[in-house]
């Protein structure tokens, strides 16, 4: 456990990649963010408690802080869409709506760091933004860059809704240089390549990891297990392309954990932590912290799996198994030649005894230490003993596993790509084993 904090820890690795020139988010960024739980409600007469208001923001803030998610990393708390004034100001700067943030951001921003919190903000690079508020099309870059940094924001995330395709190639990289020519450090998600179609998308990656600290790649996230599924499936199907990309600085963003809302189950919760963790995602809760579940506390705050998301050198994981019976396995390199795997079963029937062992899985000889993140269990394998994980339906079983010394993955070269087969075809059986 000791290893594992420290390398949530550890800054930097000499010889990593760098991505956009702003020294931020050298790990997945982790907060909370507005959308996908409370969307566009501007109803504060009658809906008070949920509607996009200065009172929603530091009422999570403050939870962020008495519920210890700030201390595991969570630090971000991300306005989204639907909070500004219809018209800009007399100057032609944007606004916050009057009546719902009276305070203004400014005032925002500093209570955020105040209790050791960062503010995120939403932008949209066309003449409106999706929720029909004002936009920040290409002549108005330079002066809301500046206007975001005169209010003390920590991060922006750009959309790209009323845009096209030429303004898009010019805007978001514009945005970038406006962001950093304020001398504010201010973390910058892009959401050029969900806007470019095509599978892959159309996107040069490589300028991309130069502009951008994140980039959504995908459609919004639903509070549902059909949606979270579909981004992973998609991820994976692409990992080819995004792996390489991502990178300290330079994140493939999933989108939102929707874990503590109302569409997933306690496993299908964990699945989508444990594969945003194997991905290197950012962390962006989008739930209500002031009524969540113990059981999705649990999950969110899980220490192992936060220290695996935040593992300093930042290779994204890959799906290396897929299996005809609805198994799959996933793996990450971590820093000291650890790694992190995952089994996980697209079953709905009943849990699956799935056996293999860490040689089929392409580790190299030795004895390795798994530990079982979810239930705190860890036992002493060989890379020759075979073993069985019982996966539940929509379920994962995940595993720290320590490497011997001396040892690497054969799966993957130092930049992330994959050598050898990429997957392992097991026996589609139920056998007897050891449950880890």
């Amino acid at each position: 456990m000791k290893l594992l904090l420290l390398l949530a820890l550890t800054s930097v690795l000499s010889g990593a990649a760098f991505g956009l020139d702003n020294g931020l988010m050298r790990t997945p960024p982790m907060g909370w963010l507005a959308w996908e739980r409370f969307r566009c409600d501007i109803d504060c007469d009658n809906d008070p408690m949920n509607c996009i208001s200065e009172r929603l923001f530091t009422d999570m803030a403050d939870w962020l802080v008495k519920d210890g998610w700030r201390d595991l990393g969570y630090v971000y708390v991300n306005i989204d869409d639907c909070w500004s004034s219809m018209e800009r100001d007399k100057q032609g700067r944007l606004q916050a709506d009057p009546k719902r943030f009276p305070s203004g951001i400014h005032k925002l921003a500093r209570y955020m760091h105040d209790r050791g919190l960062k503010l995120g903000i939403y932008g949209d690079m066309g003449t409106l933004t999706c929720g029909g508020y004002p936009g920040t099309p290409l002549d108005k870059i330079e002066l809301d860059a500046q206007t975001f940094a005169d209010w003390e924001v920590d991060m922006l995330k750009y959309d790209g809704c009323y845009s096209n395709s030429s303004e898009q190639e010019k805007g978001y990289p514009l945005m970038s240089k406006a962001l950093n020519a304020t001398g504010r450090p201010i973390g910058y998600s892009c959401s050029w390549p969900a806007y470019q179609g095509g599978l892959p998308p159309k996107v040069n990656y490589t300028q991309l990891g130069e502009i951008c600290n994140l980039w959504r790649n995908y459609g919004d996230i639903q509070d549902s297990w059909d949606s979270v599924l579909a981004i992973a499936d998609w991820f994976f199907a692409n990992q080819d392309t995004l792996a390489p990309a991502a990178g300290p600085g330079r994140w493939n963003d999933p989108d939102m954990l929707v874990v503590g809302d109302f569409g997933l189950s306690t496993d299908q919760s964990r699945s989508q932590m444990a594969l945003w963790a194997i991905m290197a995602a950012p962390l962006f809760m989008s739930n209500d912290l002031r009524f969540i579940s113990n059981d999705a506390r649990a999950i969110l705050q899980n220490k192992v799996v936060i220290a695996i998301n935040q593992d300093p050198m930042g290779v994204q994981g890959r799906r290396i198994v897929k299996e005809k019976n609805g198994i799959e396995v996933f793996l990450r390199p971590l820093s000291n030649k650890a790694s992190a795997l995952v089994f996980f079963s697209r079953r709905n029937d009943m849990p699956y005894r799935y056996q293999t062992s860490l040689k089929k899985l392409n580790y190299t000889a030795g004895s390795y230490k798994l530990f079982e993140v979810y239930t705190n269990r860890a036992t002493l394998l060989k890379d020759s003993t075979d073993f069985v994980v019982s996966v539940n339906p929509t379920g994962v079983v995940m595993f720290y596993v320590s490497a011997p010394a001396d040892t690497n993955l054969r799966h993957f070269h130092s930049d992330g790509k994959l050598q050898g087969p990429s997957s392992y075809e097991g026996e589609d059986n139920s056998l007897p084993g050891v449950f880890l």
